[in-house]
């Protein structure tokens, strides 16, 4: 089964960075295939998720977060259809969030950050190490989307649902 890559906090800012392109080109063997400079990566033939992660590690020239789950927990929860019923806008990205370790806390769903008054991130859903909902394109939702790691108890790194969709048809070809 593949894996999903995501990488936390890189190529953001001028700080982390690196080129995913070429990291995707060391790590051939295991047919990397990189999705856009965020640092997400589909491993289309891992072998041992351990000696993976370890080569990944080894290759990666920066310090990173490093969230990874099996291809076919996105494909379940693209099933689930997680956005039905949310209409996105010009405003409202859709999102899904990796937690990089086991979650071990629960929001009360849905959840709006911050609570009362207007909101800047709405989590509407969370399944394993995937947590998904919307924000709004403002720069506040950044640190709102950060409280995700506290209400969950483990880093996430978020990415829009058009980066999932981009994940699937690359999954699927």
């Amino acid at each position: 089964m593949a894996l999903i890559v995501f990488l936390r906090g890189v190529n953001v800012g001028g700080h982390r960075t690196f080129r995913p392109s070429l990291l995707a080109r060391q790590l051939a063997a295991y047919d990397v295939v990189n999705v856009g400079a965020a640092g997400t990566f589909v491993v289309r033939k891992p072998g041992s998720r351990a000696k993976f992660l370890a080569h990944l590690r080894r290759q990666l020239a920066i310090d990173a977060e490093i969230a990874v789950c099996d291809a076919r927990d996105l494909l379940l929860l693209h099933a689930r259809n997680p956005f039905a019923g949310e209409i996105p806008g010009p405003d409202v990205i859709q999102f899904v969030s990796i937690l990089s370790k086991p979650r071990r806390g629960q929001a009360p769903l849905p959840a709006a950050i911050p609570d009362g008054g207007q909101w800047f991130v709405r989590i509407i859903g969370a399944t394993n190490r995937l947590v998904f909902g919307v924000y709004r394109r403002h720069m506040k939702s950044i640190a709102c989307l950060g409280q995700i790691d506290r209400l969950y108890g483990s880093p996430a790194t978020t990415r829009s649902w058009t980066t999932i969709l981009t994940v699937l048809r690359i999954l699927t070809a």
